[in-house]
């Protein structure tokens, strides 16, 4: 997946520190670390679907990062939170 850039809203940013711990350079590293990518669901807008990112950071956390793919290659951050056990296993396959 070419991801082009990263659309950060500010209630997504609040939630992921407040709720996951989770920091804005975490998610970048992830990406850009060869994460595994997974078809979600089909989006509001027809060409805008959600899909999945699970990979490690350069601090070798694992998460799971869910967003928008967009037209322009963009992707807007839904959510990001730590993988579960039956996701690390299958994240190592």
């Amino acid at each position: 997946m070419n991801i082009k850039g990263i659309i950060w809203l500010n209630d997504i940013v609040d939630k992921l520190v407040r709720k996951h711990s989770v920091q804005q350079h975490e998610v970048g590293s992830l990406l850009e670390n060869g994460p595994h990518f997974r078809f979600v669901e089909k989006g509001h807008r027809p060409g805008e679907n959600v899909y999945v990112a699970m990979g490690k950071t350069d601090s070798g956390r694992h998460l799971v990062v869910f967003f928008v793919y967009k037209h322009d290659k963009r992707i807007v951050i839904l959510s990001v939170r730590d993988m579960s056990k039956a996701e690390r296993r299958l994240y190592a396959k």
